[in-house]
């Protein structure tokens, strides 16, 4: 068994005092750090997604003056500013691949964008072969809810971390967590404390 370990989105701009700030994204990127000191070594590739938009124009209507909030948002993730970076919380030494989606178009799955040498998501984990992946990040019923659907898809069997997660909202994170399990996915318990592995949790 090869298993990956898939951050999605860990930036300024989606946790606290960012444009889209999600409550408890501070604290996502800290057990994070905290999962990678302890068990980076469990990983065959650990992938890091990032929202990298546009400067200009409305990234293929993803951003709005008056947005809706499901298909459409305030400008965030810019390209080369402070929001689209990761959030300083978020150890980066052991990523292997930093992915960078929504150049000029919505995305939201991280196997929408492409890694710094043009690699997809799926060809990264085939090249490793990889049967199994940990999903972390931001946001549960957004971009964590894509990114493992679509891992789903290419095959991978999915573990949501979810104490690594944070959403937008508590209903759809939780009705993003029930259609991931339907989907075949498991929702487990990170517990980064010295010694422990992920075990199955009680509850989303």
């Amino acid at each position: 068994m090869s298993r990956a370990l898939l951050i999605v989105d860990v930036q300024n701009d989606f946790t606290e005092g960012g444009a889209l700030a999600v409550a408890g994204g501070d604290a996502v990127a800290s057990g994070v750090s905290a999962l990678l000191a302890e068990r980076s070594g469990d990983y065959t590739v650990i992938i890091a997604s990032r929202d990298w938009h546009d400067p200009v124009g409305d990234n293929g209507g993803h951003f709005s003056a008056e947005p809706d909030y499901v298909d459409s948002w305030p400008a965030h993730c810019v390209a080369g500013t402070e929001g689209a970076e990761y959030d300083p919380l978020l150890a980066t030494d052991a990523i292997t691949h930093h992915v960078r989606k929504g150049q000029g178009i919505p995305a939201y799955s991280l196997f929408e964008g492409t890694a710094e040498d043009g690699r997809t998501v799926g060809g990264i984990l085939a090249a490793h072969g990889i049967t199994d992946a940990d999903v972390v990040g931001i946001a549960t019923d957004h971009c964590v809810r894509a990114s493992s659907l679509d891992a789903i898809a290419h095959g991978v069997h999915v573990r949501v971390l979810t104490d690594l997660v944070a959403g937008v909202g508590a209903d759809s994170s939780e009705a993003a967590l029930a259609e991931l399990v339907h989907a075949g996915a498991e929702l487990v318990d990170a517990r980064p404390e010295v010694g422990q592995s992920p075990h199955t949790a009680s509850g989303a």
